[in-house]
């Protein structure tokens, strides 16, 4: 391992985060994870015609074998400064079962073992969903704590969930996400490193437009009665992105940050029609 070189490292070549990333990987090693080879040889190609050193890897995000060879692969190019993990699947875009094992299974599975080789002084953030926040009433303390602390490979195997819940898969595993990173930041901070999510609500990428297109009623529902009555950009989440994973957020770890344009105060406050 070349100790001397910072590697940056990103779970999920989604816009998003690839929009993350461009704003810390200047003189670092880039690496980035996605189970599609067109997505890396995309975002590697852009990459690198704008001067920053990438490598790629195929990860399925939701098998620990897969994660532990690209976290092992991170250690290999040198001391990993920046984890970010935006690794996950929409509900048009999967079934039940596979948004269980991506979303809830696969990023708790991701943040145990790069919790493990983050250097010190380094940072972590997961990409969720103001999703995460829609559906808390339906999540008792003892399950939220199960959701926080169970054992990653066992957390697909919790007896409340179930097709039916509020939410479903996806609105649970966004859920999961958020009080999984405040219980995993604990172990993080015994090598030095903090752990934070964002939970964004409609920003405009290229499977925001999917999903628009498959609900287009209800989506431009919450925009019209959400305080900003828009939609948001990759932009605005990198911004804060880049600010929680930097030495100017050091006393920040354990939280999530709700990019949503006032979506969920409206929700929580009656305003939605």
């Amino acid at each position: 391992m070349n100790q001397s070189s910072e590697v940056v490292v990103l779970l999920g070549a989604g816009a998003i985060g690839l929009e993350i990333v461009c704003r810390l990987a200047t003189n670092k090693i880039l690496l980035l994870g996605d189970i599609r080879q067109n997505n890396l040889d995309s975002a590697k190609a852009d990459f690198e015609n704008a001067g920053f050193t990438v490598v790629t890897e195929i990860v399925d995000g939701g098998n620990r074998a897969s994660i532990q060879a690209f976290a092992d692969k991170a250690r290999q190019l040198g001391s990993i400064s920046h984890y970010v993990h935006t690794a996950g699947l929409s509900p048009n875009q999967a079934e039940f079962a596979e948004i269980i094992r991506v979303d809830l299974v696969g990023t708790a599975i991701a943040l145990e073992i790069f919790g493990k080789i983050m250097a010190p002084g380094g940072a972590g953030l997961v990409i969720s969903s103001m999703a995460g926040h829609m559906f808390t009433d339906f999540v008792n303390a003892e399950q939220r704590q199960a959701l926080a602390t169970s054992p990653a490979d066992e957390l697909g195997k919790l007896d409340f969930i179930r097709e039916d819940i509020p939410g479903g898969a996806y609105g649970l595993s966004k859920q999961g996400n958020i009080l999984r990173v405040q219980a995993e930041s604990l172990h993080w901070a015994e090598r030095g490193a903090r752990l934070n999510s964002i939970s964004p609500g409609i920003i405009i990428t290229p499977l925001a437009r999917h999903e628009l297109a498959a609900n287009p009623v209800a989506y431009q529902s919450l925009i019209d009665n959400s305080a900003t009555k828009r939609v948001g950009t990759t932009a605005e989440v990198a911004t804060a992105a880049a600010y929680l994973l930097g030495q100017e957020a050091s006393f920040i770890t354990g939280t999530d940050l709700l990019i949503d344009g006032g979506v969920i105060a409206a929700m929580k406050n009656g305003r939605m029609g």
